[in-house]
């Protein structure tokens, strides 16, 4: 398995180069956000996972997990923040991010978050709801062992935390679930947190699976609550 560490600390980035080396993962290191996405330009090899910190010199890591989803690449990532502050964590994973590991952490520790990562992942393709690994809405099919979802031949990739989100929903259809709730249970954010992320998390969400996401047919607000989650 190929693992992308953007990293700016050296001792860091070295530490966790012959940690993640000695599990048998092949490691490269980028000390910058600029370096870190040419690694994805043509004829780039592919990786697996990305380890990224939220600061870094020149662009941050917000900005890079951005333009990396932006551009297609919906690879598992792990991002590493400041102090573990909640606002860091819900930017990062609003932003296209799947787990995340607050500083300063213990190098077994964010081993044991990476393979975590990789077995949710497991658990995704091996545990879709209904009778199989795709489930229709609005027409769209979420092809749950392949990470995307298909309408009319296209087909949109999801990166793991969209996928459990959507799959949240799925379980609690026609509920309304809270926005304390999703940070909660999906996000695994606690305590008093900015819920505005969420807002922009569905959003990008119904471009997805909404004829018109300006106005959702499915994935319905209940105003001052959070979300409700209609098939048809």
């Amino acid at each position: 398995m190929r693992v992308l560490v953007v990293e700016d600390e050296e001792h860091l980035a070295e530490g966790l180069r012959f940690n993640l080396e000695a599990e048998g993962f092949d490691v490269t290191v980028r000390e910058n956000g600029e370096d870190a996405l040419r690694e994805f330009g043509e004829g780039q090899p592919a990786y697996d996972l990305l380890v990224l910190d939220v600061m870094l010199p020149g662009i941050d890591g917000f900005e890079v997990i951005k333009k990396l989803r932006e551009i297609g690449e919906y690879l598992p990532t792990l991002m590493l923040t400041a102090r573990g502050r909640a606002e860091d964590v819900v930017k990062g994973i609003a932003a296209g991010a799947d787990d995340y590991l607050a500083k300063p952490f213990d190098l077994g520790v964010l081993i044991a978050r990476i393979k975590g990562l990789m077995r949710r992942r497991e658990w995704i393709v091996g545990s879709a709801p209904d009778s199989g690994d795709r489930v229709t809405i609005n027409g769209r099919v979420i092809d749950f062992k392949n990470l995307s979802i298909e309408f009319e031949g296209d087909k949109q990739p999801l990166t793991i935390m969209e996928v459990n989100f959507l799959k949240y929903l799925i379980a609690h259809e026609g509920e309304v679930v809270s926005r304390a709730d999703l940070l909660d249970k999906v996000w695994q954010v606690h305590g008093d947190t900015d819920t505005r992320a969420i807002d922009n998390f569905v959003v990008r969400l119904r471009k997805y699976i909404e004829t018109d996401p300006a106005q959702p047919k499915c994935l319905l607000t209940v105003r001052g609550v959070g979300y409700r989650l209609e098939r048809s």
